[in-house]
């Protein structure tokens, strides 16, 4: 999870074949935002409640076999791109891109260590 200017709030470490919308709720918890924006993988209705109740506006695309539309401001998705730029940046070192560590705690401390230069650049 980044903030508007794309620096890292928070993030965790889910196992490969896990679906990150688990993660979701976890990582909204806490957070102080007014609107969340994520792409087609996290539309579900769970994760829209728990965002309405924070209380946010979700901005996400309705997938293409959602049988009720849903209204999302294409304006705001644009600003989606920081999260992928984030990435982009921190997969520039080696270790984080290859993923050399065996433990999860590890590479977590890793990754932190990665953003908090890439955000300090």
């Amino acid at each position: 999870m980044v903030d508007a200017i794309g620096r890292l709030i928070q993030g965790r470490l889910s196992a490969g074949q896990v679906h990150d919308i688990t993660q979701a709720g976890a990582l909204l918890e806490g957070v102080p935002a007014k609107c969340v924006v994520a792409d087609k993988a996290y539309d579900a209705m769970a994760l829209r409640e728990q965002i309405a109740a924070m209380p946010a506006k979700a901005v996400i695309p309705p997938r293409a076999n959602r049988r009720k539309s849903i209204r999302w401001s294409k304006a705001i998705y644009k600003h989606r791109n920081l999260v992928e730029r984030f990435f982009c940046r921190i997969k520039q070192f080696r270790r984080i891109a290859t993923r050399y560590d065996i433990l999860a705690e590890r590479f977590a401390s890793f990754i932190c260590l990665v953003s908090a230069i890439v955000c300090s650049a």
